[in-house]
């Protein structure tokens, strides 16, 4: 197949791409500037703006299918990074050029805990891009995963970089709440095994990984990895947080936002059914992040 795929130079994005590589698939890669020099075989950078469909749709033509992993964590208004922007018309737009270009395939990431009546905006945003999905007429899969982790993630390796750095953690909230992470290989392997499965067209999947821990619980593996034999947590109420970070989430020096509050003590975690579909198992957390925190 050739494939349009959005998003694909991040962390995740790398994954997937290569995923897509090792199954013989074609690329029309989606990038703000060229990077890959033409060496990379069965790739072709399509240097363009996903807010700016004059800049991409061209390049959707002829394609097979269209992949949008496009997504950011964190939004900062002054520089145009919304999640309204570029998780919702980010989605028409691509959505738009597939129809244009007459392409009926299409696989959306989404998020873990996405709903419409959520109270973080992420999550919101993610649901609204959903539903254009939903809407499209195209023959559609979403994936929703829990945190994904892997040798470039975020989130492990700042908590284990915090862990090296200092003598206790920080814990909001009771720090009880569960989480299911799943790895980066995990998550692409579904993505490239939808397109050779037609079973896989108008259907949702929720993405986790085979371990459910707390919050705590996955501090303390964390710790064992990186070699310490204890982590000392130190427990934030709550509702101190939700009264102190908003005055501070605008500054981008500042570790966590109001959104991502909301989201951590909600919870991530799913039944694992997707694995009836996609039938493989799953990266250890434990075994997969010692293969990369030393």
């Amino acid at each position: 197949m050739l494939i349009f795929l959005a998003g694909g130079t991040g962390f995740v994005g790398g994954h997937v791409r290569e995923a897509l590589l090792a199954r013989g698939h074609s690329l029309r890669l989606l990038v703000h500037r060229r990077s890959l020099g033409g060496i990379v075989p069965d790739v072709e950078e399509i240097v363009g703006d996903v807010t700016k469909p004059e800049t991409f749709e061209e390049a959707v033509h002829g394609c097979d299918a269209t992949i949008n992993l496009v997504g950011i964590i964190r939004e900062f208004p002054g520089r145009g990074v919304t999640f309204q922007r570029l998780h919702v018309e980010a989605t028409a737009n691509i959505l738009a050029a597939a129809k244009k270009g007459e392409v009926r395939r299409h696989l959306q990431m989404s998020a873990l805990g996405t709903s419409a009546g959520s109270t973080a905006r992420y999550f919101k945003s993610k649901y609204q891009a959903e539903d254009l999905v939903r809407r499209s007429g195209q023959d559609y899969t979403i994936f929703r995963p829990s945190i994904i982790f892997g040798p470039k993630d975020e989130f492990i390796n700042t908590l284990a970089g915090y862990m090296r750095s200092f003598p206790a953690m920080p814990v909001i909230g009771d720090g009880e709440y569960q989480l299911q992470p799943i790895s980066a290989e995990d998550v692409a392997r579904c993505f490239a095994d939808a397109l050779e499965k037609p079973e896989t067209i108008g259907q949702e999947y929720d993405l986790c990984g085979p371990d459910r821990y707390s919050y705590n619980e996955l501090l303390d593996i964390i710790g064992r990895v990186i070699g310490k034999s204890h982590v000392t947590k130190i427990k934030n109420p709550l509702s101190l947080m939700r009264l102190i970070v908003p005055f501070f989430e605008g500054f981008s020096f500042f570790p966590i936002t109001s959104d991502q509050i909301a989201m951590l003590v909600q919870g991530s975690t799913c039944n694992g059914s997707w694995r009836t579909t996609f039938d493989f198992e799953p990266v250890n957390f434990e075994s997969g992040i010692r293969s990369y925190l030393k």
